[in-house]
């Protein structure tokens, strides 16, 4: 009887046993879960501080080149006297933040996006950034660096702080994609194009001063403004293949066009559509347009006003659907296309100016003789 007791006491203690055993795995198995489950939350909230961390650059502590090659946010501060930014990111999205940068590129660009997705320059809050390429560029041709600001993608800037951008010999900035401004204060000066972008510009915001040598932007297809408050000073203004202006105070003074539209591209319609915004345009003396366009100028809103001696120049149409127009300080309510005042007719045939005086339009475009050309190009 007593060794039957003992076995069944012995039994007890092995359930017992196996149930604390069976607990204990079940309660290791749940830990474990929870753990994997918080090291996998730690992981993405690391990735993400990872994607929002600034990496810091000290310019003055680099020596010549600083070349970006990974995704992500850079800050730069300091001066190159002799040196550059490089970009060189295949697919990546690149952030630089321009606070207190000053950098003098000899004969190359002071920023060069080699390769990227997308290329951002923020300026950042209350900073003044310098960027300046000195001597002529040691390769100009055949697609080559020809600009302060070169990129063979798409360049976005960005921010609230100032750039300026000297370029003795060559371009302002330019984009071989898709060249976009929606902030800062930014000052351009250059021996050629102020800015130019190959698949678009688009200004939607910012403060820009351009002296360009020749255009002061440029692009072979389209070219918005948004908004924004621009003052261009230049050869021609702004110059592309389609060019639309639908908010913004844009102030131009120019001594070849203004405005001009012009067959670069086939993809467009060659225009100049004005919706609105705030437009003056200045004339130098001379063989000059305020609005000249290979094919139509349409006028739909805002205000434009224009002092030249020839104010439209078109192929196709002119027309004004609304805003107000003014040409040498009288409101006008439709385009009469370009021809010289007074009584010196249009341009004559093979003899020079050869009309027969003035025929009807409005003040103060008077008009041209049948046999004259009915527009410049």
């Amino acid at each position: 009887m007593k060794r039957f007791v003992s076995l069944l006491l012995a039994l007890a203690l092995c359930v017992s046993f196996a149930a604390c055993a069976s607990a204990a795995d079940s309660n290791t198995r749940t830990g474990t879960t929870e753990t994997t489950a918080a090291t996998a939350a730690d992981a993405v909230a690391d990735e993400t501080e990872t994607e929002t961390i600034t990496r810091e650059i000290r310019l003055s502590d680099a020596d010549g080149s600083v070349t970006i090659t990974e995704a992500g946010t850079y800050r730069l501060s300091g001066e190159l006297s002799d040196g550059q930014i490089v970009v060189s990111a295949q697919d990546a999205q690149v952030t630089l933040i321009l606070d207190g940068v000053d950098i003098t590129a000899k004969g190359t660009a002071a920023i060069y996006v080699a390769e990227a997705d997308k290329v951002k320059i923020e300026l950042a809050e209350g900073s003044e950034n310098s960027l300046r390429s000195v001597g002529a560029f040691s390769d100009p041709a055949d697609d080559g660096i020809d600009a302060v600001i070169f990129a063979r993608d798409d360049v976005t800037i960005k921010g609230t702080g100032a750039l300026t951008v000297e370029s003795e010999q060559g371009h302002g900035i330019v984009s071989k994609d898709d060249l976009k401004i929606t902030g800062g204060t930014i000052t351009v000066t250059a021996a050629k194009k102020g800015l130019c972008g190959n698949d678009s510009v688009e200004i939607n915001g910012g403060t820009l001063r351009i002296q360009a040598g020749s255009d002061g932007i440029h692009c072979d297809t389209v070219v918005t403004v948004n908004g924004g408050v621009l003052d261009i000073r230049a050869a021609e203004g702004i110059e592309g293949t389609y060019v639309e202006i639908n908010d913004g105070d844009i102030t131009i003074s120019a001594t070849d066009d203004g405005i001009n539209a012009a067959r670069k591209s086939t993809d467009y319609e060659v225009a100049i559509v004005i919706n609105g915004g705030k437009l003056s345009v200045t004339m130098g003396s001379g063989d000059t347009d305020a609005l000249d366009s290979n094919g139509s100028i349409t006028i739909n809103g805002g205000t434009v006003d224009i002092n030249a001696q020839f104010a439209f120049d078109f192929d196709t149409t002119g027309t004004i659907n609304g805003g107000t127009v003014t040409v040498n300080g009288t409101q006008v309510s439709s385009i009469t296309n370009a021809m010289m005042g007074g009584g010196f007719g249009g341009r004559g045939g093979m003899g020079g100016f050869g009309g027969q005086g003035g025929s009807s339009g409005t003040a103060p475009f008077g008009g041209g003789p049948q046999g004259g050309f009915g527009g410049r190009r």
